[in-house]
């Protein structure tokens, strides 16, 4: 297993950030290969927290990580002088592990950080094959673990807690939106268009699709919605002639799906060569849809297309553990990964808020009971918005907000899409830019 360590590095201010920037890919790149044994600049005698970071950053999801490296520099530079924890302070080091995009291969390289790396805390995120079973790892271990990038439902009843029993986990959380946010979302975003309400809903055979079949499907239709479910697909599905006939026969004027993102390119242009495109005035995606290099291998297919936001560059919202607001991370992702800003990026930016939040909180973040305490009642700041474990759905996770987008081909600047704000229902402290229009097959 390839594990990459990075300290913290030196701080730097927005203007020189800004000025610098160019320089950040370079940088990034060589805060991810650091060897370990290098000393973090902390004085002598203060210690390190260990800190495990895991998720995809290479195969199907690895998209989910692109920005990890970015972050990573930023981070180093603005934790330099590292954590206050009541009167002492503690450098902290990341040590980052790649799940390929396998959850067998996310529980192992999370024993491995917990077995031969001997982390303080575990840090996870990118949708429940990733999260699930690295919490799983540390759950097992008795390690405190945080995770995000996965409906809280699937972290929380996906891996075995009951509706009203007491919960089973005592060292790891999870803070993300969940199925009452897709709920609220969806009601509100499609009523801004006028369609006849039926809905063909396509999910798959998976955490994701299980827990939005069982929980979500229910909620809609008691808003009014008439749900057409074609019933659970296998990831890398090449054929969907099936489901789409079963939606364009059925009349489906709003199309909803969970898949995974490689996935949803081959269902819409086969839906377009079958006429449910043209069929469809509101076409809504989750999991996938994210990401600009989705739409972008589409063409024309992509402009018009519904999604739920988690993080958009227009939010109102500081990372406490870069020291950058929303637009400025958006703006050094793209100078430093050369591509435009995703919604990731701002996520795993808030996994990191939250992660230093607990560690100051904790009274001694090398203690890991004290550690998983600080978890439990956490409230941050973060770069998606406040989070608060107090008053969460159930224990052990956060619920967090979602906007309505709407992607759109560009009017200028160098990218071939934008994203607008069309719904903000379930996020109000986020402003909406733009009115939502009904999905148009172009040319």
């Amino acid at each position: 297993m390839s594990i990459q360590k990075t300290f913290s590095g030196h701080g730097v201010t927005r203007r020189h950030f800004i000025k610098s920037a160019a320089a950040i890919a370079g940088g990034a790149a060589a805060a991810l290969a650091m060897p370990a044994g290098v000393r973090s600049a902390f004085a002598q005698g203060d210690e390190v927290v260990r800190v495990g970071f895991v998720g995809p950053r290479s195969g199907p999801l690895g998209v989910f990580g692109e920005g990890d490296a970015f972050l990573v520099e930023q981070f180093n530079r603005h934790m330099a002088d590292g954590v206050q924890v009541s009167d002492k302070r503690f450098g902290i080091q990341l040590i980052l592990a790649d799940t390929q995009s396998d959850p067998v291969r996310a529980s192992q390289v999370a024993k491995d950080l917990i077995n031969g790396e001997a982390v303080d805390l575990m840090l996870a995120s990118s949708t429940p094959e990733t999260v699930n079973p690295v919490a799983d790892a540390c759950e097992a271990a008795g390690v405190p673990c945080l995770s995000t990038t996965a409906p809280w439902e699937s972290f929380y009843f996906g891996r075995g807690a009951k509706p009203g029993e007491p919960s089973p986990f005592k060292w790891t959380y999870h803070f993300c939106f969940g199925v009452g946010n897709f709920a609220t979302l969806y009601a509100d975003q499609w009523s801004k268009v006028e369609t006849n309400k039926k809905v063909g809903v396509l999910l798959p055979n998976d955490a994701d699709g299980n827990a939005i079949r069982g929980l979500l499907l229910p909620e809609l239709e008691k808003a009014g919605f008439t749900m057409v479910d074609a019933g659970p697909y296998e990831n890398g599905t090449a054929d969907f002639s099936t489901q789409i006939n079963l939606f364009r026969d059925e009349g489906c004027e709003i199309f909803n799906t969970f898949p995974f993102p490689p996935d949803f390119p081959v269902f819409w242009r086969q839906a377009a060569q079958k006429g449910l495109a043209q069929q469809i005035k509101i076409c809504q995606l989750a999991k996938a849809g994210l990401f600009p290099a989705e739409l972008e291998s589409m063409g024309s297919l992509g402009y018009g297309l519904h999604a739920g936001a988690y993080w958009h560059k227009l939010f109102p919202f500081t990372s406490p553990a870069t020291g950058m607001s929303s637009r400025v991370i958006a703006e050094g992702y793209e100078v430093s990964v050369g591509k435009q800003w995703n919604q990731q990026v701002g996520a795993n930016a808030s996994l990191l808020d939250a992660a230093v939040a607990a560690l100051a909180s904790s009274g001694n973040p090398k203690d890991k009971s004290m550690l998983a305490q600080a978890l439990a009642g956490l409230k941050a700041e973060t770069a998606v918005g406040p989070i608060d474990f107090t008053s969460g759905p159930v224990p052990n996770c956060a619920t967090t907000g979602l906007v309505g987008v709407q992607w759109i081909k560009a009017a200028e600047g160098p990218w071939e899409y934008d994203l607008n704000i069309v719904s903000n229902a379930g996020h109000p402290f986020v402003p909406t830019t733009a009115d939502m229009t009904a999905y148009r097959v172009q040319g």
